[in-house]
């Protein structure tokens, strides 16, 4: 689904929370943290993995390890233009709660590509990669980590994937000289997992 306003403002987030994926998220920790042994620990627990991918362009390079993931759900928001054919939609940011293993808000993501956790950290990405697995859905990414503020769950932060998404497509019509200026704001889901580098590597 997709809502059109115009000359709109990314403003707002989903009111409802989505239940996304067979994992849980890892463990939290005080302030958001969590350790190695347990994101390992609850990991292998509940027999999570990420999922197989689809290319070998989204992996992530050897020296970094899974820190942790978590569910998003907001929606991927595009604005009529002008292009070099005519008008069309483009890209213009994301706009998604982040949600831990219990449902719980545990940060937001926005343009950048920015993620912030409830600790005030950020990491901001580099798109690598991308493979599409549903024509009917935003394409599975992967990001290199290019930035960062503050101290906390975001610091260490290397590379981060998208995968497992749902929705978030750009409108096919509604865009011409007489919508210009008109915003569409695309209701999507993904789980997006974050990697840090290994001890020494």
């Amino acid at each position: 689904m997709f809502t059109i306003s115009k000359h709109a403002t990314a403003t707002g987030l989903l009111t409802t929370v989505v239940s996304l994926g067979a994992c849980a998220s890892a463990p939290d920790g005080p302030g958001g943290t969590a350790s190695a042994a347990e994101v390992s620990s609850n990991l292998d627990l509940q027999s999570c993995r990420s999922p197989t991918l689809p290319s070998p362009t989204l992996a992530v390079p050897a020296g970094n390890k899974l820190g942790f993931f978590y569910d998003a759900a907001g929606v991927q928001i595009y604005a009529c233009q002008a292009t070099a054919t005519g008008f069309g939609w483009v890209f213009q940011a994301p706009e998604a709660t982040l949600f831990d293993r219990h449902g719980r808000v545990a940060g937001k993501h926005f343009a950048g590509p920015t993620w912030e956790g409830n600790d005030g950290s950020t990491v901001v990405g580099s798109k690598i990669a991308a493979f599409t697995v549903d024509p009917a859905s935003v394409p599975w990414l992967l990001l290199q980590a290019a930035s960062h503020t503050g101290a906390g769950r975001m610091s260490d932060v290397t590379f981060i994937q998208r995968l497992e998404t749902s929705g978030g497509v750009a409108p096919a019509t509604g865009c011409d000289a007489d919508h210009a200026g008109d915003v569409a704001r695309v209701d999507y889901t993904a789980t997006y997992y974050f990697f840090e580098g290994t001890d020494g590597g």
